[in-house]
């Protein structure tokens, strides 16, 4: 009984987390429940790229998507459109100016060392092609800086670099779109292939460099033809029924449990409050655009929720006609449930991952908060609705209220354990 009470508790420690987050963090919506920025992009050529083939243009989706839609999950649509132009449509934008310089920077990073004799700056062959990772992280000062890590041919020449300008001290430029960011002096050759560029940055615009930096160089230049603002796609009315009918179904299912299954049903309920607090928190952690879309995954776990809970509830009811004690029919019923729900959870998680891979926008957003809402119904039917049912029922003895769990005294033959 000590461990049930000990979940108890952290059960309520999470809630009460939870429902901090959902009342300090705002909600990130999608475009079609908060509108944003749309640009028209067209790819230009130039002189080492003469004609916009294909294969540019795919590479130029490619670093444009990582650039504003860097965890995969904020559900930015980035489409091509004819032979050299990308759409971009960016939910929640306020700036159209900073989501502007997000995509068009040119995002070409250099490492140049500094002539003593001509005190000009010459390429050391080393670039943002070399590079493996970014990220941005605060000093002791709590001023941001952006660590570089490279990969094994980009460590080789970073390494090499420095053991040159090491003796008289030389000085290594970072250069970032051609704009000097740090001029730190080489001390000793550096190798494990790690640097960093400091400079007057905040924590936006570190972050921002970064996310440019992971996203890689664009190929080819690129001109905004056409820029607007947009206003949600579904407007406030149609949000309101699409949770007013969502609100309508959670309660038919929550009275169905309660008629169906009494007691238990009640403790599903609550289990069932609890998920959506527990969700809702931790949906506001990650970066997800909540969408239309990304609504209807979420609604869509909590029928998952409730199945759970009815295997359970069922295999308890069978384990109770034969005779067992409350208690040990309930974790009879949660043992034996066990398995048909984790292979039904984990068969939609696959489904869930298959479509966040092989998915853009609006489906990486379904599958996304799908996949959160199973993982989070689960952890609420295995654990949450187990702990109520050992806390607040009778630990021993036969059943003397059968219609607590929805049976009759006839239902109930002699108690065998």
């Amino acid at each position: 009984m000590k461990s049930h009470r000990i979940w108890l508790i952290v059960v309520l420690v999470l809630v009460v987390a939870a429902g901090w987050v959902i009342g300090n963090r705002p909600t990130k919506l999608g475009l079609d429940l908060s509108g944003g920025v749309r640009f028209l992009l067209q790819a230009e050529t130039n002189p080492a790229v003469p004609k916009i083939t294909p294969e540019v243009m795919d590479t130029l989706h490619a670093v444009i998507d990582r650039r504003v839609n860097p965890t995969g999950t904020e559900e930015n649509l980035v489409q091509k459109v004819g032979s050299n132009r990308i759409l971009v449509e960016i939910p929640g934008a306020r700036d159209p100016e900073e989501a502007k310089q997000r995509i068009g920077k040119t995002g070409n990073l250099e490492f140049r060392a500094l002539d003593p004799q001509t005190q000009e700056y010459v390429f050391t062959g080393l670039s943002g092609k070399d590079l493996a990772s970014a990220k941005a992280v605060p000093d002791m000062n709590n001023r941001w800086k952006i660590l570089l890590n490279f990969n094994a041919q980009g460590a080789d020449k970073f390494f090499e670099i420095t053991r040159k300008l090491a003796p008289s001290r030389g000085v290594l430029g970072i250069f970032f779109d051609g704009a000097l960011q740090s001029a730190p002096h080489v001390n000793d050759a550096i190798a494990g292939g790690h640097a960093e560029i400091t400079g007057d940055f905040t924590r936006e615009k570190a972050q921002a460099t970064v996310d440019i930096l992971n996203a890689g160089a664009l190929p080819v230049n690129i001109a905004i033809i056409e820029e607007s603002s947009i206003g949600p796609l579904l407007g406030k009315a149609s949000l309101e029924k699409s949770i007013q009918a969502g609100l309508v179904g959670i309660v038919i299912v929550m009275l169905f449990m309660i008629i169906y299954y009494r007691l238990p049903g009640l403790f599903a309920d609550i289990a069932l409050i609890i998920y959506a607090v527990l969700l809702f928190g931790v949906l506001k952690l990650t970066p997800t655009a909540l969408s239309l879309a990304g609504i209807a995954g979420l609604i869509l776990s909590v029928g998952m929720a409730v199945d759970a809970n009815i295997l359970i509830f069922e295999r308890t009811k069978e384990e109770l006609k034969l005779g067992r004690s409350v208690d040990k029919a309930i974790e009879l019923g949660f043992e034996r449930a066990f398995s048909s729900i984790f292979d039904s959870n984990m068969t939609t998680l696959i489904t869930c991952v298959i479509l966040y891979v092989m998915g853009t926008g609006l489906v990486k957003g379904f599958a996304f908060s799908l996949a959160l809402g199973v993982i989070v119904s689960f952890f609420t039917a295995i654990v949450v609705t187990r702990t109520l049912m050992k806390n607040f029922m009778p630990e021993h003895g036969k059943l003397e209220h059968p219609g607590l769990f929805g049976l009759r005294h006839r239902d109930i033959p002699q108690q065998t354990a």
